[in-house]
């Protein structure tokens, strides 16, 4: 999920959020194997501008990953957001990992 903050808040705001207080709700995500998550400190082009942060949730199936979003918990991170007036960009697929140092 590539998502940006509420036009009211900073970006410390919105990272401070996001890893706090929405974190405790998302967590519970039946079926969650991994969490990685990136503050944007910089867009590379003009046109990736605007965005503040990236989350990349895991689990093992797309069955699993179908479950919790047919979940409570999911229902929960959702109304948490709220009326939050931020864009998000939200995708699924397999992930692959190309190189590991």
């Amino acid at each position: 999920m590539l998502a940006s903050r509420p036009p009211e808040w900073s970006h410390e705001q919105f990272i401070a959020w996001w890893r706090g207080e929405h974190a405790g709700v998302t967590l519970a995500l039946p079926g969650l194997r991994r969490w990685r998550h990136m503050a944007v400190d910089r867009a590379l082009e003009p046109r990736s501008e605007g965005w503040d942060g990236l989350s990349v949730l895991s689990f093992d199936t797309a069955e699993d990953l179908d479950l919790a979003l047919a979940s409570p918990e999911w229902k929960a991170a959702i109304a948490h957001v709220g009326p939050m007036r931020g864009r998000r960009i939200a995708v699924m697929g397999p992930e692959a990992e190309l190189f590991t140092a």
